[in-house]
């Protein structure tokens, strides 16, 4: 599987970003998974409800399924995982394979994945570019001081999605293979 990350401050518009990105390269022909890196107490369950309460108990995985839907909870041993969250590499593993996993977050220098940062001026945060060479490309609301990198406007997922799909070498004219 490829990846890809989308990098930038909290606030910046990845969310958004993917919300108009993935339609376009789904109509690309790829298939496309996301992993989105959450703070460390997030909470996707809640009190009332049976699963909460299976995790509430102790079981260390509670699955829940429907017809339309299922999702795995797990609850990682501490002595197992001790720096608090799996790597990424591990978090790949659960995926069913697809042309494209998207990373929302993972952001930094330290996550060696090809990344594009995602940046809105009136966040008033620095660019990210500067200091992470793995950066490849910017979706910004502004132009940024000295950047020799492809910049993409944020309200038109087209573009980036063409130069996506030639990063991975993917024609898009027709029904690409797996990349």
């Amino acid at each position: 599987m490829k990846v890809l990350g989308l990098a930038g401050w909290s606030g910046s518009g990845k969310t958004t970003l993917l919300g108009t990105l993935i339609p376009a390269l789904k109509a690309r022909g790829l298939s496309v998974s996301t992993i989105k890196h959450a703070h460390r107490h997030f909470e996707i369950d809640h009190p009332g409800k049976d699963s909460f309460a299976h995790r509430e108990a102790g079981a260390g995985e509670v699955l829940i399924a429907s017809g339309g839907r299922w999702a795995l909870m797990h609850e990682p041993d501490p002595a197992a995982c001790p720096a608090g969250e799996p790597g990424l590499g591990d978090l790949l593993e659960k995926l069913s394979p697809v042309d494209l996993v998207l990373l929302e977050g993972f952001r930094g220098p330290a996550h060696h994945h090809p990344k594009i940062e995602v940046h809105r001026q009136a966040n008033g945060k620095p660019f990210l570019f500067p200091d992470d060479p793995r950066i490849e490309a910017l979706v910004s609301d502004g132009p940024p001081p000295d950047c020799a990198l492809p910049i993409f406007d944020p309200d038109d997922p087209a573009p980036l999605a063409d130069f996506i799909c030639a990063r991975f070498g993917v024609d898009h004219g027709a029904r690409p293979g797996r990349i």
